[in-house]
């Protein structure tokens, strides 16, 4: 039996690669004679670099930013030929921000890194989005690129409270012969009741107070940048324009084109080709909850087995919907961890518990009886 394995990181506990190899390690001790082929998955947040550069090689270029809250921070930035990838994450990410300051957080960082890119010689650069601790619009990107405004552009939303004008012209220069590519896991717009900081905002530790204030910033922001009609503002109405709090926006007014992460990972690691060629497909990630349908891996993985027309199942640290969800998601079953152990046990031991998951999903699977 031949299984494609392509999961998604595991929320902070394992790289997508790592959580590839415990499902593979687990798999095998039920049946080791089985094919099992590691093709692990992301769809532009946390681990986006790290599987680009194991599908493709490359060479990885460390570069020192700003971080959110204004410390210096290490961004891994990943050269295949005349492309250069970036993680917004590792400039941004939610795991840098302790404690959580949507208000202030920039994503300045990310900026530089981009610049980096280009100084190293990219004339395509694809910036991965998702997992931001920011909530700036992509204010703080912009500035860090030469964009200039009558008030602070890289103090988050809170230095934007006053802004009224921005020149991106010195951005825009700066990308100039540059294609920008924006790979996002969310589609959600910039503004509103399914905006960024409404969706998002809550969970970067904006209060119920705090969203309505920061989105109303945001929406003077846009006024500032593009203008007050619905044509000029029709940018932050666009998907993925609010991925990873606004950079999709900041990235689509410097000609970036968003398209979806998992779809542009899939098509770097030959993800439809490998799919065909095997019995089953593997995916996973830390929940499998209704988010996952939004843009995210398993989802993707599904979709790219179902056109196969090969069956798919999910490993996960917690399962959160039904087995009706799971087969509308075009998942044919799918496994916790958390059905056998504690999240604080299995938070001890993330690799081994997810190996365990694996050999007895193994059990139903294979048809290799070897226990």
């Amino acid at each position: 039996m031949r299984v494609l394995v392509a999961p998604d990181a595991f929320g902070g506990t394992l790289t997508a690669p790592e959580a590839a190899r415990a499902i593979i390690a687990g798999w095998h001790r039920h049946a080791p004679d089985d094919e099992l082929t590691q093709a692990a998955m992301a769809d532009g947040g946390p681990g986006f670099v790290d599987v680009l550069h194991e599908a493709t090689g490359g060479e990885l270029a460390l570069v020192t930013v700003r971080g959110p809250g204004g410390t210096d921070v290490p961004v891994t930035v990943l050269h295949v030929d005349a492309t250069a990838y970036v993680e917004s994450a590792q400039a941004c990410g939610l795991h840098l921000a302790d404690p959580l300051d949507p208000l202030h957080a920039t994503t300045y960082g990310v900026g530089q890194a981009v610049a980096a890119a280009i100084d190293a010689g990219a004339r395509r650069v694809v910036v991965g989005l998702g997992g931001s601790a920011t909530n700036d619009a992509g204010s703080g990107l912009l500035a860090a690129l030469g964009a200039t405004g009558d008030g602070p552009l890289d103090a988050g939303p809170t230095g934007l409270a006053d802004v009224t004008t921005v020149d991106l012209a010195p951005a825009r220069a700066r990308l100039e012969g540059v294609e920008l590519v924006v790979a996002a896991d969310v589609d959600v717009t910039l503004l509103g009741m399914f905006g960024a900081t409404k969706t998002f905002g809550p969970q970067k530790g904006l209060t119920d107070e705090q969203v309505i204030t920061v989105d109303g910033v945001l929406d003077r922001f846009v006024a500032a940048v593009c203008g007050t009609t619905p044509a000029e503002r029709r940018v932050a109405d666009a998907k993925g324009a609010g991925a990873a709090g606004g950079l999709g926006f900041a990235l689509m007014l410097l000609g970036g084109r968003v398209v979806s992460g998992i779809e542009l990972v899939a098509g770097v690691v030959g993800l439809a080709e490998q799919a065909a060629a095997h019995d089953l497909v593997v995916t996973g990630e830390g929940a499998y909850d209704f988010s996952s349908r939004a843009g995210k891996v398993v989802f993707g993985v599904a979709e790219v087995a179902a056109a196969a027309a090969r069956p798919c199942i999910v490993l996960a640290g917690q399962v959160l919907v039904g087995s009706r969800e799971t087969r509308a998601m075009g998942v044919e079953a799918a496994y916790g961890v958390s059905d056998r152990v504690t999240v604080e046990e299995s938070m001890g031991d993330p690799a081994g518990h997810l190996a365990d998951l694996a050999q007895r999903v193994a059990r139903t699977w294979s048809p290799h009886r070897q226990e």
